[in-house]
């Protein structure tokens, strides 16, 4: 697998000797000083095992070498883990998102495959249909990420309650779906605002994590409603209400809005022209146009589809708002901080910038409101980045997470960026995954990613961040099973180190066994089949599981080790039918089936073993239809190519009765010759030096002669 090596040039996958920045990892062993020795090994995926050992006290004698205490002496194995990358998702639930993405990634790549090979044939544009299938990915991947969050903004039936309390989602889908909303979804690009505004409220609650935000701002008021009983004369709640505004979470405001205590009964009648204010206000904010496909369920606006549609609506929405802020009702209105309260919401809807800036709190938040208030028409990259930079310098941030740096990068245009920032915030599952988004409509980008580089051994960008993953998964044992998708996708160096993962996998396991067998079926790799097979075969009968190695020897049709294995069984197995070796390989004969083929003479062991079974049963019932059948038999086996020469001698002594058997000639005239020229074969193999009779009695050879001539006379009259 590539990876770093001591020789730049000797990895598989070329990399730069540069290492800036080199990271430190403090190790906590609790050893006292001095250290005689440190250790360092590998563990599972990335973790390294560290032994510290500690240096022995030294000593004048034996004697105090004797009273030294045990605790001086031994030392301690701690773990490092390396790459920690988003510390928000544990080691299970990685595992669980790495299987989760497999189907959808290899789906993809499927219909990447079929679209290339349609638009080839019919001319037509791939681009057209690709950017809907990698949306369709994206959205299988962010459920995979977590479950469906609602934004912050929820209202539920508690009028107390002004956000519910639900798992905040990850760093790692809020950045999925921001590459999502400006690489994929060619749909929201005519309302890219308003798909911001949206992403702000299901991810506010990230930024509120390291520093003041405006969710950690609701959350506290939210804290304080049910303990303040004149909730209006709070400068916060009128705080939040500004600031839920200002990012467009319209039914926060609206709820906190008719929380006011002129909403009361018992105040009402004293309090009507500061309870009309209130609600004109509310329902300016409910009815504020937005531009986009749809309003979700619960949601507050007034929904426009297309931008003559939305400028008309906009204009006279600014109109009754400029109408109420110049009404004399304001005089009237007694409550100081209701009046300054609700004019300060007027201005955040007028788009004053000092206000907007006063209302948010993180530089995101007040990027977000000038796409509400004061650019609500923004689409160009260009323009959107030069805005976030200025927001930046008008609410200076110290968060300086992966979040924020791939948000920068896609406003920048930079694709190298983007996929940085995801490799050191979130790793390389993140970087092997998005690199689908980030070429499905962008041209330039899928030229980067795709084009061969000489200083990465030929191969992509793309190809290089799959085998880094593929790296990652293939380290750890509840994972290197999903590997060969990703190494199956890179069509320069995968198959080669598929080869090589699937070479690193023990056989000793049969679930592995056929695991690997299974995955050089799909990647149509026979050769690679052939090779595990025989390993495994070889690794059976080394370790006497002689049944298993020879069905594994013979899926693989090696020839040259099934032949060797034969002769090793012919050298096991008995030189009678009453010696008890060939019992101890009758069982072994018995695994090799019906159909063993000739596959290194094999097919003779399974006639052989018939053939004992048949000499049994003459030898103990006497029977003359049995002795037939086993005739039969011999003969067989004689004329069989398979059966070996060593065993002509010892077949024909077993069955010398046969020869004689009294009242009848059980072989006929033929046969009898067969027999005999067989038996003056083994009288001129005598002579060789590499001669084997089993240890057969010496008197063997004759007493076989004598009895086919006994049985050729009988067979001569018989036929006569």
């Amino acid at each position: 697998m590539p990876g770093r090596a001591s020789d730049p040039g000797d990895s598989l996958v070329p990399f730069s000797p540069e290492v800036r920045d080199p990271v430190v990892y403090p190790i906590r062993h609790g050893i006292n000083p001095p250290l005689f020795r440190v250790f360092v090994s590998w563990s599972d995926g990335n973790l390294l095992n560290v032994a510290c050992l500690q240096a022995p006290s030294p000593v004048s004698n034996t004697t105090a070498r004797a009273a030294e205490p045990e605790a001086d002496i031994g030392g301690k194995v701690v773990e490092v883990r390396l790459g920690e990358g988003d510390g928000e998702i544990n080691e299970e639930q990685r595992r669980r998102i790495a299987y989760g993405s497999v189907p959808a990634f290899a789906m993809l790549q499927s219909r990447r495959n079929s679209l290339s090979m349609m638009s080839r044939m019919a001319s037509s544009s791939f681009r057209n249909e690709w950017w809907q299938h990698v949306l369709e990915y994206s959205n299988q991947i962010k459920d995979l990420l977590g479950a469906p969050r609602l934004p912050s903004s929820s209202v539920i039936e508690d009028s107390k309650v002004v956000l519910q309390q639900i798992e905040e989602p990850s760093s790692l889908k809020a950045a999925w779906e921001l590459m999502e909303i400006f690489y994929v979804d060619k749909q929201s690009s005519a309302w890219l605002p308003e798909r911001l505004v949206d992403w702000l409220a299901g991810y506010d609650c990230i930024l509120a994590r390291t520093e003041t935000a405006i969710y950690s701002k609701l959350v506290n008021v939210q804290k304080k409603i049910v303990k303040i009983q004149v909730i209006e004369d709070d400068p916060e709640y009128w705080e939040g209400i500004s600031s839920a505004l200002a990012v467009g979470w319209l039914d926060v405001v609206v709820k906190l809005l008719r929380l006011h205590g002129s909403y009361q009964l018992d105040q009402l009648g004293n309090r009507e022209t500061e309870n009309g204010l209130v609600e004109a206000v509310a329902v300016l904010v409910s009815t504020m146009p937005r531009m986009r496909a749809d309003l979700p369920t619960g949601k507050l606006g007034q929904c426009c589809k297309t931008k003559p549609d939305f400028v008309k609506a906009w204009e006279k929405w600014r109109g009754h708002i400029t109408k109420l802020e110049c009404s004399a009702f304001w005089v009237q209105c007694g409550h100081r901080q209701t009046r300054e309260g609700l004019r300060n919401l007027l201005q955040i809807m007028l788009g004053n910038i000092k206000n907007l800036t006063t209302s948010t709190c993180h530089w995101m938040e007040l990027y977000i409101s000038h796409f509400l208030f004061i650019r609500p028409f923004s689409t160009g990259l260009e323009g959107m980045h030069s805005l976030a930079q200025k927001c930046m310098q008008l609410k200076p941030s110290s968060n300086s997470s992966g979040l924020i740096g791939v948000f920068m990068g896609i406003l920048g245009g930079n694709t190298e960026v983007v996929l940085a920032e995801c490799s050191k915030a979130f790793g390389p599952w993140m970087v092997a995954h998005a690199m689908e988004l980030l070429t499905a409509t962008d041209d330039q980008a899928d030229i980067l990613l795709h084009e061969e580089r000489y200083n990465l051994g030929g191969i992509s960008m793309e190809e290089l961040h799959r085998l880094v993953y593929a790296q990652v998964l293939s380290s750890h044992p509840l994972t290197w099973q999903i590997a060969p998708t990703y190494l199956a996708s890179c069509s320069k160096q995968g198959l080669g180190l598929l080869e090589v993962l699937l070479y690193r996998q023990s056989v000793h396991n049969l679930r592995v066994t056929l695991k690997n067998l299974e995955i050089c079926r799909l990647y149509e790799l026979e050769n690679m089949s052939a090779c595990i097979m025989k390993i495994a075969g070889v690794y059976y009968w080394k370790h006497g599981r002689r049944g298993s190695g020879i069905h594994w020897l013979q899926q693989a049709h090696d020839e040259v080790r099934l032949n060797r294995i034969a002769q090793q069984l012919f050298e096991c197995i008995g030189k009678s039918i009453s010696d008890d070796s060939f019992k101890q390989w009758e069982g072994l004969i018995e695994l090799l089936g019906s159909e063993v083929g000739t596959a290194g003479g094999l097919e003779f062991l399974h006639k052989y073993r018939d053939f004992k079974r048949s000499l049994q049963l003459v030898h103990d019932k006497k029977a003359a239809d049995a002795a037939r059948q086993t005739v039969e038999s011999l003969v067989q086996l004689m004329r069989s190519p398979s059966t070996p020469r060593r065993f002509w001698l010892p077949l024909l002594h077993d069955s010398v009765h046969l020869l004689n058997w009294r009242g009848q000639a059980l072989l006929n005239v033929s046969e009898t010759n067969l027999l005999l020229s067989k038996l003056q074969e083994l009288s001129m193999a005598k002579l060789h030096p590499d001669f084997s009779n089993f240890d057969l009695p010496a008197q063997a050879l004759a007493t076989v002669r004598l009895a086919l001539a006994a049985n050729l006379k009988q067979a001569i009259l018989e036929e006569s």
